[in-house]
């Protein structure tokens, strides 16, 4: 039985991606040798990376003024060196607090300046996007967002309008639609949603955001600066996370770019959501407005028909739909590389099980 998969991370991959990778892993490209053996010195690789940072600066619309990085450690990695590369002890950043990933940022980058966070959507369990952003300092550095939040189903519909940059966490939405890139001074977003798997984290970092004027120590593998100037080849990087995320920015062009997948984003999350609030059975979580188009939340009305459900999504062959524990219910990650065909099989399940009841 074909397996759909919904995992909110790490999540389904291309399948012409697959394939290609798979191929790579016994013999790159006529070498001999392994994509997992090349040296990350040779040209081979140095291809490769030059490749995905050209990518994602036409995919994003990104000019001269625009670093693109491979980091390690993931996105929560992010959160406090993101921190220690933009804030001097006495500098000010704010933060809007609209889930657990925010949360975690807050709580990191409090150890390296004053933070101060000019709203929160914790008063309803992170249901929706606060969007009063009058109370962010005139003198804070930047403000941070999150763009999509994994596990409360919320993102970002409109971008606050203020006048210092945006730092972004777009782990979960990255290249699924176009973005204002002009708002945006860093964006970070480990790869494994959207991009490629889990091991590399992406950064983009516009150039007047760098500081040289630091007053902490900086060790060289958490200095931004110390990745523009190796590109990323200080030492040795995720090799082959970073080829799997070349490939998929490669597909993602080969669709026609960012308008495209927001297109087939757009037509996955309507159909879901059209059937979310048709069936009576089923019922959202998050404000209308405020919806994902990555990760869409829904519970039903007792733990019995949660089950029951369950257990006929698994036999469709519907996989990993179980919800947060901060939610409950159900979650279905539609990320980019999940076809459409694999939310009708979910669709068709719930209209059957809706059937069945009665």
């Amino acid at each position: 039985m074909k397996k759909h998969n919904f995992n909110p991370g790490p999540a389904v991959l291309p399948a012409s991606v697959l394939q290609e990778a798979s191929k790579a892993i016994l013999d790159y490209q006529g070498t001999g040798l392994s994509i997992l053996e090349i040296s990350h010195r040779g040209k081979e690789f140095v291809d490769i990376i030059e490749e995905a940072i050209s990518l994602t600066k036409e995919l994003l619309g990104l000019n001269e003024d625009h670093h693109v990085l491979f980091t390690t450690g993931g996105a929560s990695s992010q959160f406090f060196m993101l921190a220690q590369n933009l804030l001097n002890a006495g500098d000010t950043a704010a933060f809007a607090d609209t889930g657990t990933w925010a949360n975690k940022a807050i709580k990191e980058a409090k150890a390296y300046g004053n933070i101060k966070v000019v709203n929160s959507s914790k008063d309803k369990n992170y249901s929706y996007i606060p969007k009063d952003f009058s109370g962010v300092p005139a003198d804070a550095r930047f403000l941070h967002v999150t763009s999509n939040n994994t596990i409360f189903g919320t993102q970002m519909q409109t971008w606050p309008e203020v006048a210092m940059p945006l730092v972004c966490d777009m782990s979960s939405d990255i290249f699924s639609r176009p973005i204002p890139i002009e708002k945006f001074g860093l964006i970070y977003a480990g790869a494994q949603k959207n991009l490629g798997p889990a091991g590399v984290t992406m950064v983009i970092l516009r150039k007047d955001m760098v500081r040289t004027d630091l007053t902490h120590h900086m060790p060289p593998m958490l200095d931004y600066k110390t990745f523009i100037a190796e590109n990323s080849l200080y030492n040795t990087p995720p090799v082959f996370p970073i080829y799997v995320s070349m490939l998929t920015l490669r597909w993602i062009k080969n669709l026609g770019g960012l308008e495209a997948m927001e297109k087939i984003n757009t037509a996955k999350a309507n159909l879901l959501y059209g059937e979310i609030d048709a069936n009576p059975l089923f019922k959202g979580t998050v404000a209308l407005e405020d919806r994902s188009k990555m990760n869409i939340c829904f519970v039903t009305d007792n733990e019995v028909l949660e089950n029951e459900f369950a257990t006929d999504a698994k036999n469709a062959g519907c996989i990993n739909l179980k919800g947060h524990r901060s939610v409950g219910g159900f979650r279905a990650s539609i990320y980019n590389a999940l076809p459409i065909e694999s939310v009708q099989v979910l669709v068709d399940t719930m209209k059957e099980f809706a059937r069945k009841k009665g």
